[in-house]
C-alpha cells in the first residue's frame, strides 16, 4: 500500500469518527432539550356550571330560607358564579304567576328546580316538567296529594321533605289553650285558595271539639285581605288567634304580627320567624333546617342520583318559641309550665 493510500484511509477513518461523534452530540443535545422543555399545554375542558332554578311565592331572594339554602350549597362546594348559577322566579305572594315562572325555568333550561311555598308550588313545578329534577316542600301527605308514589321511593322526578302541617295545627291550638285556659272563642287565619290549608283547618276543628272551644274561620286569599280579616275576627268576639301554615302568611308575617299587637290578640304561629318578628308564640318544624337538607338533596342529584330513588325526608326538629317581650307588652302572663317546655324564650 502506498503512502498516499494509507493517508487517504486514515483521513476517511478520522472523518467517520468525527461524523459519528457529531451525530452522537446532536442526539444528546436534542434529548436534553426535550427533557428540559416545558410540557405542551393541554386544552382545558370548560368548567361545568349547574343551573339551579328556584320557584317561590317569596318577594326577595335575601330571606333566611334562601340564605340557609345557599349556605348549604356553599358548604358542599358550590359557589355562585363558579360552578353554579341560581335562577330565581319569585311571585311576591301572587300564586297565579307561578305557573308561567315554572315554564320559564323549563325553557332556560335549568338542571334542577327547588320549590318553596309548600305542596302547591311543588305541584306547579311538576306540571311544568316531568324530566327536570325537582326538590321542595311536599306537604303533610305527598302520597295522598299525588306528588310521589311513596315516601321511600318517590318514583318520579320529584323529592323533598314533608311538613306534618296538618298534625301540628291541632297541637298549636292545644298549646294556645294551655297558655290561656279561659279563652273560648278563637279565630283561625286560613288561606282559602290553598287545599292544604283547608285540611289543616279540619284538623284544628277536631282539636277544638276536644278542647271545648269555638272557632271563627277567617278566610283570606290575597294579602290585601289580611287587615279586613282581623277586623272580622275582632268583631266576632275572638279572644285569640291561630295562624295556619301558609306561604302567603309567611311572606306577610310582619303585617300579621303588627295587626295582632294592634288588636291585642294573643296568637300562635306555625314558624318561629313570626316570633322573631314580634309574635307571641310559635310551634312548628324548623323551616331553615329543611332548606339546609334541600341543599344536600340538590348535591346528590347533581352528582347523578335520581329523585325517584331519594326518599322523602320528614321533619326531625320541632320547636316551641315564646316571646316574653311581646307577652309583657300585651299584659299577658305565660305559665311557668309552658315556659319550661319552650325550646327558646325571647326576652
Amino acid at each position: 500500500m502506498t503512502n498516499g493510500k494509507r493517508a487517504l484511509d486514515r483521513y476517511r477513518l478520522v472523518g467517520d469518527r468525527m461524523r459519528r461523534r457529531a451525530a452522537l452530540f446532536v442526539a444528546i443535545a436534542l434529548g436534553l432539550l426535550l427533557v428540559g422543555a416545558p410540557p405542551r399545554p393541554r386544552a382545558q375542558q370548560p368548567k361545568t356550571i349547574f343551573r339551579i332554578g328556584v320557584l317561590s311565592p317569596a318577594a326577595r331572594p335575601d330571606t333566611k330560607i334562601f340564605d340557609r339554602f345557599r349556605k348549604g350549597l356553599h358548604n358542599l362546594g358550590y359557589i355562585e358564579g363558579d360552578n353554579i348559577s341560581i335562577e330565581y322566579r319569585l311571585a311576591a305572594g301572587d300564586f297565579s304567576r307561578l305557573s308561567a315562572m315554572a315554564d320559564e325555568l323549563v325553557r332556560i333550561p335549568v338542571d334542577i328546580i327547588v320549590t318553596d311555598g309548600g305542596p302547591n308550588v311543588s305541584q306547579i313545578a311538576k306540571d311544568a316538567t316531568l324530566t327536570i329534577p325537582i326538590v321542595g316542600g311536599l306537604g303533610a301527605d305527598p302520597v295522598a296529594a299525588g306528588l310521589v308514589a311513596s315516601f321511600a321511593h318517590p318514583g318520579g322526578n320529584i323529592t323533598g321533605f314533608a311538613t306534618f302541617g296538618i298534625e301540628l295545627s291541632g297541637k298549636r291550638l292545644q298549646i294556645l289553650k294551655g297558655v290561656f285556659p279561659d279563652i273560648s272563642r278563637i279565630a283561625v287565619l286560613r288561606n282559602s285558595a290553598v287545599a292544604a290549608s283547608l285540611t289543616a283547618f279540619s284538623a284544628t276543628s277536631e282539636a277544638a271539639r276536644t278542647l271545648g272551644v269555638q272557632l271563627r274561620r277567617i278566610d283570606i286569599d290575597v294579602p290585601d285581605g289580611i287587615a279586613t280579616g282581623f277586623e272580622t275576627a275582632t268583631s266576632s268576639g275572638a279572644e285569640a288567634l291561630v295562624v295556619l301554615a301558609d306561604a302567603m302568611f309567611w311572606n306577610e308575617r310582619k303585617r300579621i304580627v303588627t295587626l295582632a299587637t294592634k288588636y291585642r290578640m294573643p296568637a300562635i304561629y306555625p314558624e318561629r320567624e313570626y316570633v322573631d318578628d314580634g309574635g307571641l308564640l310559635a310551634y312548628g318544624r324548623d323551616v331553615l333546617e329543611n332548606f339546609g337538607r334541600a341543599a344536600a338533596l340538590v348535591d346528590k342529584i347533581l352528582k347523578g342520583a335520581k329523585p325517584a330513588d331519594l326518599p322523602v325526608e320528614q321533619p326531625t326538629k320541632f320547636e316551641l318559641v315564646i316571646n316574653l317581650k311581646t307577652a309583657k307588652a300585651l299584659g299577658l302572663t305565660i305559665p311557668p309550665l309552658i315556659l319550661g317546655r319552650a325550646d327558646e324564650v325571647i326576652e
